[in-house]
């Protein structure tokens, strides 16, 4: 077997070091690019904000903490820190997403009725529906210890979806309810109306209207318990 020469010898720790230097300089290189995707991509903060919808619909709000929206978007532990403040902050924006999509969800539903009844029934079934399809972003946004409503983005958004189900009250009513101020009358039709969506969505999310429907006649969904339960409340007569 051919010996290495006193040279080569002297050369081989030499070369293993420049090879691990190198080595080490291209994971940091790497590691930075992953961290500085989003960067590069597209806005960081609309790229946070997905994130963090993407962890609350798959792991709950429990699941929902700065560490898991950094880690699901693929940057630093500090990002979302630097953006939102702290997770209050994170998840108050979150719930301004979440208000936006739902108004813009129930407005569409209200357009694309004829009548004020119709309008009522459509819009009801938007709120439902939307519950259905986002019920992590649903949950968050009534959680009103978890937000901070100081936030103009969440302010504005929520002010926007009341607004709105106070339009259709009002439509339904055949009356203009104003921004500022409520008879009574105007605020127990609201309240009555939100409370009797509201309190179907939060049941059937919880699964807790099973018993109800498995003994109701064969075929009755959720959706024509709903609409059971809104013809119902609106033929009965007014109390003096």
């Amino acid at each position: 077997m051919t010996r290495l020469s006193k040279e080569n010898k002297a050369a081989r720790p030499a070369l293993t070091r420049t090879r691990r230097v190198a080595r080490a300089t291209a994971d940091r290189s790497a590691r930075r690019r992953a961290n500085d995707a989003p960067y590069h991509h597209g806005d960081l903060h609309e790229a946070l904000l997905k994130a963090a919808e993407r962890v609350l619909e798959r792991d709950g709000l429990p699941g929902l903490t700065l560490r898991a929206v950094a880690r699901e978007a693929g940057v630093s532990h500090a990002a979302p820190t630097h953006h939102f403040g702290d997770l209050t902050g994170l998840l108050s924006e979150l719930a301004a997403i979440g208000f936006r999509q739902f108004g813009e969800a129930m407005a569409a539903a209200n357009a694309s009725a004829a009548t004020p009844p119709e309008k009522g029934m459509a819009s009801a079934k938007a709120y439902v529906a939307y519950a259905q399809a986002h019920p992590g972003m649903y949950g968050l946004m009534f959680r009103s210890e978890r937000l901070d409503y100081s936030r103009p983005s969440l302010h504005e958004s929520s002010e926007a979806s009341f607004a709105g189900l106070a339009r259709g009250v009002g439509v339904s009513r055949h009356e203009e309810i104003s921004r500022d101020s409520l008879s009574l009358e105007q605020a127990a039709a609201i309240a009555s109306a939100w409370s009797l969506v509201h309190g179907f969505t939060m049941l059937l999310l919880d699964g807790r209207l099973s018993k109800i429907l498995n003994l109701s006649p064969e075929g009755t969904t959720p959706e024509t318990l709903l609409i059971a339960m809104l013809r119902l409340a609106s033929s009965r007569p007014p109390r003096p």
